[in-house]
């Protein structure tokens, strides 16, 4: 059992906490309520900002004016779909960043194996001393057109023929997060938790 001596120590040594002190602490501390619930299962703390995940979810269940602890997961619920399907989103464009480097990568090594080949080819033709007016080698012109989208087709058309199918796994991810999400919709819908002067405005 705790003594009185005990007890006073302790609300003694409490009135000298002051909470972190150092950024890094500070910092600690926000994130505390982040750390239990839905936001802790949506939020990945390596990868993700996890105050930019409670702005988003304030800005979401500012939308809605839950009464009841219902209500209010069925809210925190929708939030985290939809910071999923954004996560997606970002998925879906790293993928196609990523083919665009190995796209590039493949263009320098060309072009390097080119400029290689022609002066491989000139020494032979110097070596031979064969004088023709024509320019055998020429600039070659590029197979394929440098155009922005016919970049991201060949970087689509890559994507989708990878043994690991990664765009297509995206898309059931993202029509799972979807479907989810409409029902929660449909849900909050029938349960009419509009925000409060959206209600007096359909009056």
């Amino acid at each position: 059992m705790t003594s009185f001596r005990q007890i006073e120590a302790n609300r003694r040594n409490a009135q000298l906490s002051t909470g972190p002190v150092t950024e890094e602490g500070k910092r600690r501390s926000r994130l505390n309520a982040v750390r239990h619930g839905l936001a802790a299962e949506t939020v990945i703390d390596a990868l993700e900002d996890a105050e930019d995940y409670q702005a988003f979810e304030l800005a979401v269940t500012a939308d809605y004016d839950a009464q009841s602890a219902v209500e209010r997961e069925l809210v925190l619920r929708l939030a985290s779909l939809l910071w999923r399907l954004r996560r997606a989103t970002a998925i879906e464009s790293g993928l196609f960043k990523i083919q665009a480097i190995h796209l590039l990568q493949f263009r320098k090594r060309r072009q390097a194996h080119q400029e290689r080949q022609k002066i491989i080819d000139g020494m032979y033709r110097d070596a031979v001393a064969t004088n023709d007016d024509s320019d055998p080698e020429g600039s070659a012109p590029s197979s394929e057109p440098d155009d922005k989208s016919h970049d991201l087709t060949l970087a689509f058309v890559r994507l989708s023929n990878l043994p690991t199918y990664p765009l297509d796994r995206l898309s059931r991810y993202e029509a799972t997060l979807w479907r989810q999400a409409c029902q929660i919709l449909f849900t909050l819908q029938c349960l009419d938790r509009r925000k409060p002067w959206e209600k007096l405005r359909l009056r």
